[in-house]
């Protein structure tokens, strides 16, 4: 081992510090792939939103994601000129855009949702498939414990 690269045992002895380097990898291999593909992970969050919770309005996209509406309209306009989501305006309140995931979406997202999978597969490979489980459902109580805002429901 070359000890000039060796990280301090007192770090790798932190469980926050290893969840950090092991996501900061992982988003790092699929922002990647993302990209080859012109896209960024906040294209992928719309996208998951509107097939999970149906069609939205833009400013009800930004606050469900925590994205500045300026940055959601931007990331819309490019999703709408790939003909991933539509954009109609509300016949009551014209100033209300709603959004919707298009069929060429859907395709896009279970397409990204499979190179997730294989980004997953790459930085869990260590772990068996009961190993896995139990890390996602920990994980998931972590993420509802330190965000509950957010949680399943």
């Amino acid at each position: 081992m070359d000890s000039g690269r060796a990280l301090p045992p007192s770090l790798l002895g932190l469980d926050i510090y290893l969840l950090s380097r092991v996501g900061k990898t992982a988003r790092g291999r699929f922002a990647d792939r993302l990209a080859a593909r012109g896209l960024r992970l906040w294209h992928m969050a719309i996208l998951a939103a509107l097939a999970d919770f149906g069609p939205h309005a833009q400013r009800d996209l930004a606050e469900r994601l925590t994205i500045h509406p300026s940055d959601v309209a931007k990331i819309v306009d490019e999703l709408e000129a790939a003909g991933r989501v539509e954009r109609t305006r509300d016949d009551r309140d014209r100033r209300r855009i709603t959004v919707r995931v298009t069929r060429t979406g859907r395709a896009a997202l279970r397409s990204l949702d499979r190179e997730a999978g294989r980004v997953g597969d790459e930085i869990l490979a260590p772990l068996d498939t009961a190993e896995r489980d139990q890390l996602h459902a920990m994980l998931e109580r972590v993420f509802t414990h330190a965000h509950p805002e957010s949680a399943i429901e």
